[in-house]
């Protein structure tokens, strides 16, 4: 599996500010809204998200790089604590028995939502020992001829991208040979479940089948983010928009509207546009714009000059 610091193309030693300047700025490059031409963009600002989801977490990127996790963000049994007590899985998954093999013929596709990669977690599927992501067990006793009805069930998490869950989308999933389109409402929340009845694992017996339940996990965008229906995005401005006043042509899920800097902002002020947010049947958000006030990369001696000459007036209460 790829380095996430090589996705990144930034060094193990990078800074935090790095890591984020080296992710920002792939995710503009492939972003698939700058690319609709080209499907290699789409695959590759995945991958970048991916890794910047990790290295971009301290807590996250301190486990990868002690190999606690892996570069999906998943608990390899390694690290600091070895192999959890002889376990390498660590007594979180629950295994299935021999007689019954839930991914077997009318068990669920993985590949088709994960990718082929996802197979390696279930190689040998039909040996004892096979290990479930959903973590449930379903046992067929050949004895009594019954089968548990119960943890047939299957979790599932599915990526998607942002201004999928910004603008509302329909993604066409693979479960149990059939394909599926499931619906993702605009404003649906990181961690957020849908329910698809009847798709689970089947029952040995012929009874009811389970359910499978989909998890949205919401890939990042570079510079939108979400506070419930309102988008958020910071907004650099120069010192002297920021002094002087500026009509400035921002983002938005809708295209690009122009937005008014008053003279003399501030870092940090925030301007609301109306309506631009995100839209339900019910209700639609704002897009709150916080001004960043940037410094000149270089020197500039009439700048230096006119700050020299102007009086301080901060007020501080410290």
């Amino acid at each position: 599996m790829k380095n996430l610091y090589d996705i990144l193309g930034v060094s193990k030693s990078a800074t935090d500010a790095e890591i984020k300047s080296a992710y920002r700025k792939l995710a503009r490059k492939y972003h698939p809204d700058l690319n609709k031409d080209d499907k290699s963009a789409a695959d590759k600002f995945k991958e970048v998200s991916s890794a910047y989801e990790v290295l971009g977490d301290k807590d996250k990127r301190a486990k990868y790089d002690n190999n606690e996790i892996d570069a999906e963000g998943k608990p390899t049994g390694f690290g600091a604590s070895g192999f959890g007590g002889g376990n390498p899985f660590g007594g979180q998954y629950q295994t299935y028995t021999s007689s019954e093999n839930p991914f077997s013929n009318g068990g669920f596709d993985f590949s088709s939502i994960f990718g082929d990669d996802i197979l390696d977690a279930f190689a040998g599927a039909g040996r004892r020992g096979a290990r479930s992501k959903s973590g449930s067990r379903s046992e067929y006793n050949p004895f009594s001829g019954a089968s548990s009805q119960k943890n047939l069930d299957v979790s599932l998490t599915l990526d998607v991208d942002f201004l999928d869950i910004a603008k509302g989308a329909t993604k066409n999933i693979i479960l149990g040979g059939k394909a599926v389109n499931l619906k993702i409402p605009a404003g649906t929340v990181e961690g957020q479940s849908f329910r698809l009845k009847g798709m689970g694992n089947k029952s040995a017996t012929g009874g009811l089948s389970g359910d499978a339940y989909i998890k949205v996990h919401i890939l990042p965008h570079p510079y939108f983010k979400a506070d419930g229906l309102n988008l958020l995005l910071d907004l650099p401005i120069s010192m002297k928009e920021a002094v002087l006043g500026a009509k400035i042509m921002v983002p938005t899920l809708t295209g690009k509207v122009k937005l008014t800097i008053p003279p003399y902002s501030s870092s940090d002020d925030k301007l609301r546009l109306k309506g631009f947010g995100i839209a339900t049947p019910q209700k639609k958000g704002d897009l709150i714009v916080t001004l960043k006030i940037k410094a000149p990369a270089t020197r500039d001696n009439i700048l230096e000059q006119a700050l020299s000459a102007m009086s301080d007036s901060v007020q501080r209460n410290f």
